[in-house]
């Protein structure tokens, strides 16, 4: 099962500072940032990144800087957006800067080191934590309060995504779920009902014994089996975990798990593997992509993943792929709304009042919501949302009634942002996965050994 994760990078903490009366921060500590930037640096991707800047402008007016990843298609989106904004603003000159995920996490971790974060700047969930306990972003209770950002067409239990410590550091820009895509001619033909909400990973066993039972063979000739074998993702054993009421962090130091917890869920899908239900060691080692997943090479019938991406699998495999709940224990739905990105203000912008109103702007316009559609998932905006929603076809359609009827099903609301130690978490995890399913150590030792990594990441 491959996810669309969406990873930041671990940072340390700066050193607590005071904040003024407009809610900004004094310029973080040199040792703070580097911090920041010496962890990012390390584990971001290389890349090409790209620029755009805007014209010139009223040079006696006021400029910010505005950067964030993504797409072609979700460049000239936002590039459109931002310059109805400045129509909207005379005197406001928005420079735009984006690229690749890796590439951006790269420059990002640069600019924060010297003390230069962009006015508005895009974030990744996992980064809310690490740059708002490095002070490299401000907190924006102050703007949100006098209505300069307004969230009251936003789910208040999404908006604690972007929280730190009890205080508003970044907002939602989209509103992902995760789910299953899967190929409903193969369930079909293997008298596997559709998934519904309350499907149970019994149910989800099953399914995948059914199908391997087939004795359908891949385009290479090797067996058909039910779905990847997603142990080392951290985004299923979440699920799994919140499916039985428990969660992934207790809080920023601690884990919300145990080593039974782990082992349960490993052992799981060990044995689903052993009996060729699941794909096999080698197939999820190779999974990085979509193309290169199981379901991608029709080696599996199902793959977990994220509602933003699903419309690449029937892209890349038909019109048979649709999107699945993910499974429950007991009709209890461990999935949750998260962000797909998150917008911030750089801690020492000289304009804060702009760059909020940027910020309201591209999440409040209704005509800045037809432009920027469903490019970052769906507009956290209800009102846009069901704007937007209407002109949507297809596998855009499907992933927007998956998302109304998760919520009509009854979803937990979600956790705070992660700590800063979770990507460093998550790379042991995929790792000690990968240990266990090439038999070099049992669930339980493995699940051992990440709950002593998790551990000593979590104290640094």
């Amino acid at each position: 099962m491959v996810s669309a994760r969406y990873d930041g990078f671990p940072a340390a903490v700066g050193v607590a500072r005071s904040r003024d009366q407009d809610g900004r921060l004094p310029r973080p500590s040199r040792r703070a940032v580097l911090a920041v930037a010496a962890i990012g640096l390390s584990t971001a991707l290389t890349g090409t990144l790209s620029a755009c800047s805007a014209a010139s402008g009223d040079s006696s007016g006021v400029t910010l800087r505005f950067s964030w990843w993504g797409n072609d298609d979700r460049a000239a989106r936002t590039e459109k957006a931002v310059r109805l904004f400045e129509k909207e603003h005379p005197g406001v000159t928005v420079r735009t800067s984006n690229g690749d995920f890796g590439s951006y996490l790269q420059k990002l971790a640069t600019q924060a080191a010297g003390g230069g974060v962009p006015d508005v700047v895009q974030l990744d969930y996992r980064q809310i934590s690490q740059y708002a306990g490095g002070k490299a972003i401000m907190p924006l209770d102050g703007v949100i309060k006098d209505r300069t950002i307004r969230t009251s067409d936003m789910d208040q239990d999404f908006l604690r995504t972007g929280t730190y410590q009890g205080r508003q550091f970044a907002l939602p820009m989209g509103r992902g779920i995760t789910g299953y895509a899967y190929d409903s001619a193969v369930y079909k033909e293997a008298g596997i009902p559709t998934p519904r909400p309350s499907w149970t990973w019994q149910d989800w066993a099953k399914a995948n014994k059914k199908i391997a039972a087939l004795g359908m063979k891949s385009p290479d000739g090797r067996p058909f089996t039910g779905a990847n074998d997603g142990g080392g993702n951290e985004d299923v054993f979440e699920t799994w975990l919140r499916g039985r009421g428990k969660n992934l962090y207790a809080d920023q130091t601690k884990l919300g798990f145990t080593e039974d917890d782990l082992t349960a869920f490993w052992s799981f899908l060990n044995t689903l593997r052993e009996e060729g239900a699941i794909a096999q060691a080698r197939d999820t080692v190779q999974a990085k992509s979509t193309e290169t997943s199981p379901i991608g090479r029709r080696l599996g019938a199902a793959d977990f993943t994220w509602d933003a991406p699903f419309p690449g699998y029937t892209a890349l495999l038909g019109e048979d792929i649709h999107f699945a709940p993910v499974p429950t224990t007991g009709g209890h739905q461990g999935a949750y709304f998260k962000p797909s990105m998150l917008l911030g203000i750089g801690s020492q912008t000289e304009h804060p009042k702009e760059a909020a109103q940027l910020i309201d702007f591209l999440l409040n316009d209704p005509r800045a919501g037809d432009i920027l559609g469903f490019s970052r998932s769906t507009p956290p905006n209800r009102k846009i949302a069901a704007r937007v929603a209407r002109t949507l076809e297809g596998p855009e359609r499907e992933i927007y009634d998956y998302a109304q009827t998760m919520e009509k099903y009854g979803l937990d609301i979600p956790p705070t942002a992660p700590p800063p130690g979770d990507l460093a978490i998550q790379t042991a995890f995929k790792r000690n996965h990968q240990r266990m399913i090439y038999g070099m150590a049992t669930p339980r030792q493995a699940a051992r050994e990440l709950i002593d990594e998790a551990n000593r990441e979590l104290e640094s």
